[in-house]
């Protein structure tokens, strides 16, 4: 247990998944971010009172809940402690494959645990919000920072642990997330049933290879690395300009790229000093196809989920 707060505020960092081929395990944390603030509330009732970042944001209020829900259905929290506020602000674009869901799943199962003291560990809480999400691939991420390689139990889903390294500043992510957006869900359903046994090998074989390149910082290695055949065939036709954007940022100087999450951002991975020519490239490519978008020059983010300082009793 450790000394409860009235207040707390939650920096989480966004972050891209799968990563290419690595579907439901491999993570990046990035230099985007949301902030979640929580206030304790009065005593009674054991309700959740609710300010959203944008009025009338459902999908939010429902993470709120749900995240809510499972933090004091897991601590016992009574009726005094499940009473809160919350707001929502920050940076991370909501459905674009950023992770923007995880970031307030984690943000309010870690603000809660700060708000009451409970003391749950990184592990604990990654457990919680992958049942809440569904997979570990956004939320570890966002809770450990740096690139995260998640395994779940092979029968029931749960999580069980993730590894984690740094991914040092002397490389770039770019991330193009155009005017479209994509809800995990309505993606999922784009997925096939079953896969051909050769597709399947192959995108372990580009996953493994992708995850050695970055955790030995031979970034050269990662040239033409990502070949997906598990999402990325059955997702990217679905976005405008996507793939056309992910070669022209391979063309302009970019190692690799992929389709970040479920999408509809797409990312290149490069050199700081190839970023510039690099999105512009993967911007070009969108516009061609006349869809509006937006450019993020990103960096990995090694810290995870922070509490920030300043944040306690009012």
């Amino acid at each position: 247990m450790s000394t409860p707060r009235d207040t707390v505020t939650v920096r989480v960092p966004g972050s891209t998944s799968n990563c290419g081929a690595g579907f439901d395990t491999l993570g990046l944390a990035l230099t985007v971010y949301n902030r979640i603030t929580l206030t304790r509330g009065g005593s009674g009732g054991g309700g959740v009172r609710m300010q959203a970042r944008t009025e009338g944001d459902r999908r939010a209020q429902a993470l709120v809940a749900d995240s809510a829900e499972a933090f004091f259905r897991v601590t016992g929290g009574g009726a005094d402690g499940g009473c809160f506020y919350y707001h929502i602000e920050g940076e991370v674009p909501v459905a674009r494959g950023l992770g923007s869901s995880a970031t307030i799943i984690t943000g309010v199962l870690a603000g809660l645990d700060a708000l009451t003291g409970a003391g749950l560990s990184r592990a604990a809480l990654a457990a919680l919000a992958t049942a809440i999400e569904g997979n570990p691939d956004n939320v570890s991420p966002s809770l450990f920072g740096g690139f995260t390689v998640s395994r779940c139990d092979p029968t029931t889903g749960a999580y069980v642990d993730t590894i984690r390294f740094d991914v040092p500043g002397d490389v770039a992510f770019v991330v193009v997330s155009p005017a479209v957006e994509l809800l995990t869900k309505a993606s999922r359903g784009a997925l096939p049933q079953v896969l051909p046994y050769r597709d399947a090998a192959r995108s372990v074989n580009s996953a493994a290879y992708l995850t050695a390149a970055l955790a030995t910082g031979d970034y050269e290695k990662l040239r033409h690395a990502v070949g997906d055949f598990m999402h990325e065939p059955y997702r990217l036709p679905k976005i405008p300009g996507a793939r056309a954007a992910i070669e022209a940022g391979v063309a302009a100087g970019a190692w690799t790229g992929w389709l970040s999450g479920s999408g509809s951002s797409v990312l290149c991975v490069a050199r700081p000093a190839a970023a510039a020519a690099t999105g512009a490239a993967m911007q070009a490519a969108f516009l061609r196809a006349e869809v509006a978008c937006e450019v993020r020059v990103l960096a990995a983010d090694n810290a995870g989920l922070q509490v920030e300082k300043g944040s306690g009793r009012l």
